[in-house]
């Protein structure tokens, strides 16, 4: 099945200047006062990542997943897709659907810098319910550890990202969901505008996003439930470490420095975890302790149990 067929729960948002593709997933709330979950994918990405979280959360759960600019069905935007106006463009989507519910904001990996932006746009509403940070993104991240070490790349060479990783054994979609994810990840389209973001904007955006100095406005989402899920880097590196060397890519030296990387990622990696506790009053960290990176492919589960938790603690508060 091609992901690029617009489904019976998709829809077409008209943003202004091109159209958004948002798919409905769960019952309609049946209060404008509970609580929905909206999912925003990491760099390179589009919505068929969070398939096996959806899929297992509570039935009666309104949640929502959306194609960023240039994705899948959505449109190329007139504007570069910087972090600032991948938020601004997903303010507009809010506005423009219109999701009326305070919203559980779901973040993978650089969605950790999108979400940031988002809210200093937005401010701390009304609109935002909680948060939950997948191996997300920390604005500090490129200075303590380097997820795109030009060696670590050498090394991992024609190995292909998901077999390194044991993505491809080890992730909980089922067949159907990905196939699809994958013809998406390696569709022209998908490549193009993942190619932008990651070549031209990641990197800076997290010293836009550092020049807000929103730390020294913690925490910045009050006591609206933060939940921060840490994945362990070093079991993706460590895969394309062994797959590399056996093909003979690297030098001694080579080698020698990612294993360095590896016997540090995690350490590194927790520290900044850590970091977003600092956006709440009510925070909680947990360790996806059989991922990698990509979490919600293969402990989708840990993901729910991150939403669940925010319910609990939303409808708890005062």
């Amino acid at each position: 099945m091609s992901s690029s067929i617009l489904t019976s729960n998709a829809t077409l948002v008209n943003i202004g200047t091109h159209s958004l593709a948002l798919y409905a997933h769960g019952p309609e709330p049946s209060s404008s006062k509970d609580p929905v979950v909206l999912f925003v994918s990491g760099v390179a990405s589009s919505s068929l990542n969070w398939a096996a979280v959806v899929r297992l959360l509570p039935p009666s759960l309104r949640s929502y997943t959306y194609d960023r600019s240039g994705y899948r069905n959505s449109g190329p935007s007139p504007l570069e897709p910087t972090a600032e106006n991948i938020a601004l463009e997903l303010s507009l989507l809010i506005k423009k659907a219109p999701i009326l519910n305070p919203l559980i904001i779901v973040g993978h990996s650089w969605a950790g810098v999108l979400i940031n932006e988002f809210i200093a746009l937005t401010g701390n509403g009304p609109h935002i319910a909680g948060l939950v940070l997948v191996d997300a993104n920390y604005e500090t991240m490129p200075e303590v550890l380097n997820v795109n070490d030009p060696i670590l790349g050498v090394i991992a060479e024609g190995v292909h990202p998901y077999t390194g990783r044991g993505i491809d054994t080890e992730h909980k979609l089922t067949q159907e969901e990905w196939d699809a994810f994958n013809s998406d990840q390696f569709s022209e389209k998908c490549m193009l505008i993942g190619e932008k973001e990651d070549g031209e904007h990641y990197l800076p955006s997290f010293e836009t996003l550092r020049k807000k100095e929103l730390r020294k406005r913690q925490p910045l989402v009050g006591d609206k439930p933060v939940y921060v899920i840490g994945g362990m880097r070093s079991r993706d590196w460590s895969g394309l470490y062994k797959a590399g060397v056996e093909k003979g890519n690297g030098t001694e030296e080579q080698r020698s420095h990612v294993r360095e990387l590896i016997r540090t990622a995690d350490e590194k990696s927790e520290g900044l975890m850590k970091e977003f506790l600092k956006l709440s009053t009510k925070s909680m960290l947990v360790f996806a302790r059989e991922s990698g990176h990509f979490v919600q492919l293969t402990q989708p589960d840990v993901v729910v149990d991150g939403v669940k938790w925010v319910l609990d603690n939303f409808q708890t508060s005062p």
